[in-house]
């Protein structure tokens, strides 16, 4: 049996005050595209379909439009649990009469033993779901004194493993940070501190466990305990990382074989440093100049509306940094030096805008006034 593994679609999101909704369109299209190509059994996402508890009408039009197309039109199940940037209550709306079309949604964590029974030929593969849940939550359901993340998710996983059987193939999901994961900039913290980290070892026993939250595609403490990653990178400091999915083929003795399937973005996130000339000339012969970038420049000098000069080459600058200047070793960042700093400025500001040169006698003007000023 195959299916695939896929978490961390954040469907509506904005970075940078820029939709990500087409590029998500694109990304969704190749998941769809995988469904049909390796003739998988189910689709699992683990977590966080949406970027918000409350997502524009526009990414539920486009969750809609891929689950149908998933669901109906290929006839393959969709096995998904809430993350936290989800409403749980929200996202299992119908999900009692969506479970008929093929669309299973186990968000309610008083339901984390009841499975979802998979069969391809003679294997039964049971689906398990730890949607996201705060300690606070499992304490009130359970009525049991659990102090923090790993105690709640600890409970969960055990609760599981009691109710499952032994000629079943098991499978759990589950939106949770694994302790010392590696971790990115665009991932909301579940708690501050590092109280939100909780233990791999209670999952081991599973045959195989399909992860959310983390943005980077790894395992951690076993093979079989994996992240799939966010479909796209959400952050620049994702910037190297192998966005895509996992598939997963299991038999009767359980894991067979993992592979991470590529997804390739409509526009790439990168970090671009360097000088402002020469950032614009390779610019025009960039040929992923719409990426959306993040460029550092390393020019010690002030530069008149660098983000427009950026823009006529690579029009999706998202972010612009100036760390030359503020480099320590930069002469105009001495007091002395700060009143010579001012007529340099002024002069990199008139050729700028003019295209020439100041003259001598424009230069003499310009300190006389300055140093008036500064009397």
């Amino acid at each position: 049996m195959k299916f695939l593994h896929t978490s961390d679609w954040h469907i509506g999101r904005q970075f940078h005050n820029v939709s990500l909704l087409e590029d998500q369109k694109h990304v969704l299209a190749q998941i769809i595209e995988y469904v049909k190509t390796e003739q998988v059994d189910a689709l699992v996402i683990a977590g966080d379909i949406y970027d918000r508890a409350i997502p524009p009408a526009n990414a539920v039009a486009l969750l809609d439009e891929t689950l149908n197309t998933i669901c109906l039109t290929l006839n393959v199940p969709v096995i998904l649990i809430s993350g936290n940037h989800d409403s749980a209550e929200r996202l299992r709306f119908g999900a009692g009469q969506m479970k008929q079309s093929g669309l299973h949604i186990l968000s309610k964590i008083e339901d984390v033993t009841q499975a979802v029974v998979i069969k391809a030929e003679d294997l039964e593969v049971a689906f398990y779901g730890i949607p996201y849940c705060e300690p606070l939550s499992v304490r009130q359901v359970f009525n049991e004194e659990l102090k923090n993340y790993d105690d709640a998710h600890t409970f969960l996983v055990n609760k599981i493993k009691d109710a499952t059987l032994s000629n079943q193939i098991n499978v759990l999901i589950s939106h949770c940070f694994i302790d010392g994961a590696e971790e990115s900039d665009s991932e909301r913290p579940l708690q501050i501190g590092g109280a939100d980290r909780v233990s791999y070892t209670p999952c081991t026993s599973f045959d195989y466990v399909a992860l959310g939250h983390l943005h980077s595609p790894q395992y951690k403490g076993e093979p079989h305990i994996r992240y799939s990653g966010s479909i796209m990178k959400y952050s620049f400091s994702e910037q190297h990382q192998k966005k895509g999915l996992s598939l997963v083929e299991v038999d009767k003795t359980g894991l067979v074989k993992q592979t991470h399937l590529p997804l390739k973005p409509l526009r790439n996130m990168r970090v671009i440093e360097g000088e402002l000339n020469t950032i614009l000339e390779q610019g025009k012969l960039d040929p992923h100049s719409d990426d959306y970038l993040l460029v550092r420049l390393t020019d010690k000098h002030a530069i008149l509306d660098p983000m427009s000069k950026l823009r006529a080459v690579y029009p999706n600058v998202l972010h612009l940094e100036k760390p030359g200047m503020f480099d320590p070793s930069n002469r105009l960042m001495t007091q002395a030096s700060l009143k010579r700093g001012e007529a340099e400025m002024f002069k990199d500001f008139y050729s700028q805008v003019t295209g020439n040169d100041m003259s001598n006698e424009q230069q003499e003007v310009i300190s006389g006034l300055i140093n008036d000023l500064n009397k």
